[in-house]
């Protein structure tokens, strides 16, 4: 099996996120942190967070990209129990058992994003709009023959669904327009 775990390839999301996960933490997409904002409301390091965060599951951060490792299923039953215990204590989860159904949830789709090979980066793109949430990810592939390194020398990028055309990465924390 496989699962998510966070990669840093350089130090930009301890300034683009209020708290970056650490890196090989595992992995869960985290948009279930924003439930009960309105994302048209964030801003700041609260804004890249939602539009492109993982979130790390034992530090509480996140991650600008999240690595697909193998997972055993020991390592995955430890994942979904310590999501349960955080859903719990920072989350406000009314109990471990409620918890522990979402967990294992949250933990069932990282899987489901985990269909391509070992070492392969994910990135993910979230937007709001008609009251909903939509998620989008990207995986991005070492060129043949090499490994991981800078960030922006190695990757191509394979886009798994059609990508945000308006994206604009150097403004994707400003503030949001005044109308």
């Amino acid at each position: 099996m496989k699962l998510l775990r966070t990669i840093a390839l350089d130090p930009s999301d301890t300034f683009v996120f209020d708290v970056a996960a650490e890196p090989g933490d595992w992995a869960v997409s985290g948009a279930f942190r924003f439930c009960d904002q309105d994302p048209a409301k964030l801003s700041g390091k609260d804004r890249s967070a939602f539009r492109s965060g993982f979130l790390g599951v034992q530090s509480w951060g996140w991650s600008t990209l999240a690595q697909i490792v193998p997972a055993t299923e020991d390592e995955r039953r430890a994942l979904v129990e310590l999501l349960a215990k955080q859903l719990v204590q920072r989350f406000g989860a009314p109990d471990l058992a409620t918890a522990h159904l979402a967990a294992e949830e949250e933990v069932a789709f990282v899987q489901s994003l985990c269909t391509h090979p070992v070492s392969t980066l994910i990135a993910v793109h979230r937007s709001a709009g008609d009251g909903e949430v939509r998620e989008s990810f990207r995986r991005l592939r070492l060129r043949e023959g090499q490994r991981h390194g800078n960030a922006f020398s190695f990757m191509e990028v394979e886009d798994d669904i059609e990508p945000d055309k308006d994206l604009d990465l150097a403004k994707i924390s400003a503030e949001p327009s005044q109308r």
